[in-house]
Parts: structure tokens; C-alpha cells; sequence
């Protein structure tokens, strides 16, 4: 029995096509799988299938409601988590969950059997707000928050995200339970391991199903997409003795909780550094620490030569930065952006505006100078937002999951330009929960439970403990981590 009907669906933002003539179904019980690169209609059609817009043409049916005449019924069989908006940072775990709850006319209580084997692993944070959770509790906490008033089917755009490799493993486990409980499952996400455990996957690139098949058979026949050819680090770089990150018995502490415990390492000029771990595990606190914005506890740390304790002003305009979460104006152009982020790292109006037309040009945005950086891909955002972090030419570029959500051919592109960086002896450190990236890396270290519990080549880790690849490594090593908070 079909539980979903999309038939000819369209949708279009001014003159972009962003849907066109869309159709599929999906059965009771069914994990479907929503995938497809950046903009390609993934979350239009979220928010059509969960009744927030209209379709210009064709008809959405959700056990047998008909989407535009029949919003409440529909909006009560469905849970719901966007890919950007699903908790109120501001409230504790326990107030979420009540305001969802009331929000459907139920209650926590008389809907707890439901959600109990997921609220179970997070109840003991019940009063703590929900920013300062980990990424792995905050998911846990959304999905408790979409299951409270028994929907029957479950709509997930991307809902592991930013969230590390074992958090998502964990999150997949609940969903399975879920589909056994015979709930519905449409699901969108960038992981290609998480891709193989759909039933069925719909491929939707600008706005077309180019296909609908087993997620092998779908993946096999876009492997341009989906999977392009690696890169090989071996013979990639040539890293120079110079000692650019210097790092000795670091210690961050918040109270008595110590969120960064004991940690040292060195970092050449030239080198990408993988700097992995769990949510929690004390990754971020560290970064801070480097890039100047907290200071330590004890320990030391030299960054481009700087003290971290004394120098942390002149550190941030020796280094570049990006983040997953800003690292760009939207509301500014992508020319305005450049000029402003140069200005901020001093160099001279002649230098931007030389160094501007050039990167324009490699990066083929020069029809696109004068875009709002809103309307850019998600894809093109991070390759712009990493040369806008170079521009200036530091010593080091820090980057923080910078590839969260983006599509396996652009994380490929994007790795192309550090290659690049790293050539000119720019020296990357990088975090990511893409295991996959860990292994293009140098080295790469894994923090757990804030201590540094291996540190070596890709190569070198997987033999140290007997794992085929970086992905089991990781693995290995977070689920012996004891504490749950970051």
C-alpha cells in the first residue's frame, strides 16, 4: 500500500525551477531515501510533502489525503525535522519536548511509550538547554520532538548533518526501530553509508528524478556524482620541517569540568592535519584556543610563532578561518564579501581588487560577482568561503567541518582547492565527520573525553589498531569515550 503520492509536482522561486514535474511514491513501512547534490529540490519538496508550501502543479497525497485540501489531517500523521530548524536553543530538553507535544494537543505523558527508548538516553539532561547540547544529544532530542504525537509517517531532511560518525551510526539504529513500529521514512543525507540503508532512493538533481531505484543501482549509475574518484595523498605534497602549530600540554577547563585535558602536538608548514572526534570530545574548545578567541587554562601553544596566551591578536591576522556555520555575509554580494573579509586582514585596496579578478576567474564566478551570496549553492558557498579565508595568504587556515552537507562530488572539488593551499605551504588544519576526508589528510588526530588518544598517518592508525579503514578506527576509539556533554 502506498502511503505517499507525488505526481507531477512543480515548484518555482521567480524564474528558477526548482521542482519539475516530480513524481514518485512510497509504501508503508518504507525507508526512502531523498538524495541528490546541492539544490537540486530536496527541501522544497520537504516543505510541499509537509504542507508549509503549495505546488504550482501536481498532487501530493499522504494516506489518501490530498496535501492542499486537507493540511490538518495531514500535519497530524507526519513528524517533521528540517535540516536547519527543529529545537529552540533557548529552551531545556524537557521544555522542547512539552511545547512540541502541546503544539499537537497531546502531552509528554500520555505519549512517553513512544519516545521512551530514545528520551531514555537523553533524560538525565532534561533541564539543560538545548545549545548546549552535542550534536549527536540535539538530533536525539529532534526526534523525540517529531515522534511525541505518533505520526505515522516521518519526514528527515538531512538530520545527521554536522553530527559524528558514531552519533549517526546510534541515530540509524533508532530509525530502524522506528521502521519495525511500521512508521513511513523519507529521509535526505549527504552519507553514503546512511544512502545504502534506504530501501529505495529517489536521485532529484535541479528539480528532476533522474531516478528511483535500490540504492546500489542508483549510486552505481551516477558514480560522477556520487562517487568521483578519490585522491591519492601519498605523492601530493612536500612538507616543510618548519613547525607552524606548536602545542604542549594544553588544558582548557570550565569549572571543573576539563572540556580540553593534557594535549600535545606539532603541525608542519604545508601539512593538512586532520582534527577528529566526537561531538563533545573537546575538538572545538581546542580550535578556539589556537585561533586566538579563549585563552588556556594551562599549557602552551604557538600558532604561525605567536603565543596562544600573550599574541592571540596577532594569531588571528596570521591565520584564516571557516566555519560551517558562518564564515559568509548572505546578504552581501560575493564581491562585497571578498572586499570586506580582505580589508579586515589589511591588505591594500590595490592588492583586493588584483587578487579579486584573479580568483574570480579560477573559481569561474565572475557572472556571479555581483550574486547575493543567499542565492549561491550551498557547494559554490564553500569553495568561496575557503579562498576567502586564504585570500590575505596565511600561514595557517583553520577549518571546522567545512564540507558539512555538501554532495560527495563538491566535497571532492572543494578538496581539490585545499590540495592546492596546502602546495603554496599554507597549512591546514581541518575538522571533519567525513571519515572519508580523514584519510586525504597528512595525519589526523582523534580526540577523546578531551585527551588525544592516537595521532599518526592514515596508513599508520589503521594498522596501530587493526582497522580496514579510518571509519572503524574512529570508531574503535569514540565508543570508549565516558562522558556525554561537550
Amino acid at each position: 500500500m502506498n502511503v505517499i503520492e507525488v505526481n507531477g509536482v512543480s515548484k518555482h522561486y521567480g524564474r528558477h525551477a526548482a521542482l519539475k514535474d516530480v513524481s514518485f511514491s512510497v509504501s508503508k513501512g518504507e525507508v526512502f531515501g531523498l538524495i541528490g547534490p546541492d539544490g537540486a529540490g530536496k527541501t522544497s519538496l520537504y516543505r510541499i510533502l509537509c504542507t508549509l508550501l503549495k505546488p504550482e502543479g501536481g498532487t501530493v497525497c499522504i494516506e489518501n489525503f490530498d496535501a492542499m485540501d486537507h493540511m490538518k489531517e495531514i500535519r497530524k500523521r507526519i513528524g517533521y525535522m528540517p535540516g536547519k530548524f527543529s529545537l529552540y536553543q533557548d529552551l531545556t530538553v524537557e521544555e522542547n519536548l512539552r511545547f512540541f507535544a502541546t503544539l499537537f494537543g497531546t502531552t509528554v505523558e500520555s505519549q512517553y511509550d513512544n519516545i521512551k527508548v530514545i528520551y531514555e538516553q537523553i533524560e538525565q539532561f532534561k533541564d539543560r538547554k538545548a545549545g548546549a547540547l552535542s550534536g549527536g544529544m540535539k538530533q536525539k532530542l529532534a526526534l523525540c520532538c517529531a515522534l511525541v504525537h505518533s505520526p505515522s509517517v516521518l519526514l528527515l531532511d538531512e538530520p545527521t548533518t554536522g553530527v559524528d560518525p558514531v552519533s549517526r551510526k546510534e541515530f540509524w539504529e533508532m530509525l530502524l526501530t522506528l521502521k519495525e513500529r511500521g512508521i513511513t521514512i523519507v529521509v535526505s543525507t549527504p552519507y553514503l553509508d546512511e544512502v545504502k540503508q534506504c530501501h529505495r532512493v529517489a536521485f532529484l538533481d535541479k528539480g528532476n528524478v533522474r531516478g528511483i531505484d535500490k540504492p546500489d543501482v542508483i549510486l552505481e549509475r551516477f558514480a560522477d556524482i556520487f562517487n568521483p574518484p578519490g585522491i591519492e595523498s601519498s605523492d601530493k605534497m612536500e612538507m616543510k620541517e618548519e613547525t607552524v602549530i606548536e602545542v604542549e600540554h594544553l588544558v582548557k577547563s570550565f569549572g571543573n569540568f576539563r572540556a580540553v585535558d593534557d594535549i600535545s602536538f606539532k603541525v608542519k608548514r604545508g601539512e593538512i592535519f586532520g582534527f577528529l572526534g566526537a561531538n563533545g570530545a573537546g575538538k572545538t574548545t581546542a580550535m578556539h584556543m589556537l585561533t586566538g578567541l579563549s585563552q588556556p587554562t594551562s599549557g602552551t601553544g604557538y600558532v604561525a610563532g605567536y603565543d596562544i596566551r600573550t599574541e592571540y591578536e596577532q594569531i588571528k591576522k596570521h591565520i584564516g578561518y571557516m566555519s560551517q556555520r558562518f564564515s559568509l555575509y548572505e546578504d552581501m554580494t560575493v564581491s562585497e564579501n571578498i572586499r570586506l573579509f580582505a580589508g579586515i586582514y589589511g591588505m591594500a585596496d590595490k592588492d583586493i581588487s588584483e587578487k579579486m579578478d584573479e580568483l574570480l576567474g579560477r573559481l569561474n564566478f565572475k557572472e556571479h560577482k555581483d550574486d547575493l551570496v543567499a542565492s549561491l549553492p550551498l557547494g559554490w558557498k564553500q569553495k568561496l568561503a575557503f579562498s576567502v579565508a586564504i585570500f590575505h595568504e596565511p600561514g595557517v587556515v583553520f577549518l571546522d567541518e567545512p564540507t558539512g552537507g555538501v554532495d560527495p562530488a563538491t566535497r571532492r572539488q572543494f578538496w581539490d582547492l585545499i590540495y592546492n593551499a596546502a602546495h603554496r605551504g599554507i597549512t591546514v588544519f581541518v575538522t571533519t565527520h567525513y571519515m572519508d576526508e580523514a584519510e586525504y589528510c597528512n595525519r589526523i588526530s582523534i580526540m577523546v573525553d578531551g585527551k588525544i588518544k592516537a595521532i599518526g598517518t592514515p596508513d599508520e592508525l589503521k594498522m596501530q589498531f587493526c582497522q580496514p579503514d579510518i571509519d572503524h578506527v574512529f570508531t574503535y576509539l569514540a565508543r570508549q569515550a565516558v562522558r556525554q556533554s561537550d
